[in-house]
C-alpha cells in the first residue's frame, strides 16, 4: 500500500474486494469515512477478529451528509444494522454504500429497497407502509384525504392478484417501468 498506513489486513482488503463493487483504495477511504464517524469507538487498524465486534450507533452512521437529508435514514441504517438494531459495524457500514453504489445490479438494489419501505417488516407493502412513505416523502404536508387517495391509487397501479397489498414481485415490476430507479437509489463515496 504504498506510503498509506493500513487500516485493514491485505486478507480483509481481498476478501472485501472480491464480495464489493469497490477497489481496495475505495475500501479504504470507505473505512476511513466509517472512523471518522466515532474516531473514539473504532479503530485506526481494524484486526480481523474485530470487524464485527465494533459497532458504531445509529446517530452517528445517520449524521452522513449522504443520509443525514433522506427521510427514510432511520429505516436505511436498520436495513442495513444486524438484527435492525441500528449499530453498524464496517461489514453493514460497506454492504450499505455497496447496495447503493452506482455499479450494484436494479436487482440488488430492489431488494433493499422494498426492505426500506417495508416499515412493518411482514413481507409485503400495505397501505400502512405507503402511508408511512408518502408521509416521510412529503414531510406530512398532504392531509389526510390526500394521502388515502395517493395510496389507493398506488396499490391499483401496483398490484396484481387484487390482494390490496404489494408483493416484492409487484414491487419489482413496478421498478423495471421506473428507468430513474438505479440512479436515485445510491451512496456516493
Amino acid at each position: 500500500m504504498g506510503n498509506r498506513q493500513a487500516v485493514l489486513s491485505p486478507e480483509k482488503l481481498e476478501q472485501y474486494q472480491d464480495c464489493t463493487y469497490f477497489s481496495k483504495t475505495e475500501i479504504v477511504r470507505l473505512y476511513q469515512r466509517f472512523r471518522e464517524l466515532g474516531p473514539d469507538i473504532v479503530p485506526s487498524f481494524m484486526p480481523n477478529d474485530c470487524v464485527e465486534s465494533v459497532l458504531v450507533p445509529a446517530q452517528l452512521v445517520g449524521m452522513m451528509s449522504e443520509l443525514k437529508d433522506n427521510p427514510f435514514v432511520e429505516q436505511i441504517i436498520s436495513v442495513f444494522s444486524d438484527n435492525g438494531t441500528g449499530y453498524m459495524n464496517f461489514e453493514n457500514f460497506l454492504d450499505m454504500f455497496n447496495v447503493m453504489n452506482d455499479q450494484a445490479s436494479v436487482d440488488l438494489k430492489t431488494i433493499y429497497a422494498f426492505k426500506i419501505f417495508d416499515n412493518d417488516k411482514d413481507k409485503s407493502l400495505n397501505s400502512t407502509d405507503l402511508k408511512w412513505a408518502l408521509q416521510k416523502l412529503t414531510k406530512n404536508e398532504l392531509n389526510r384525504n390526500e394521502i388515502e387517495l395517493v395510496v389507493e391509487k398506488v396499490i391499483e397501479e401496483s398490484e396484481m392478484d387484487d390482494d390490496w397489498e404489494i408483493s416484492f414481485m409487484e414491487f419489482e415490476h413496478v421498478v423495471a417501468r421506473s428507468p430513474d430507479f438505479k440512479n436515485t437509489f445510491r451512496l456516493r463515496i
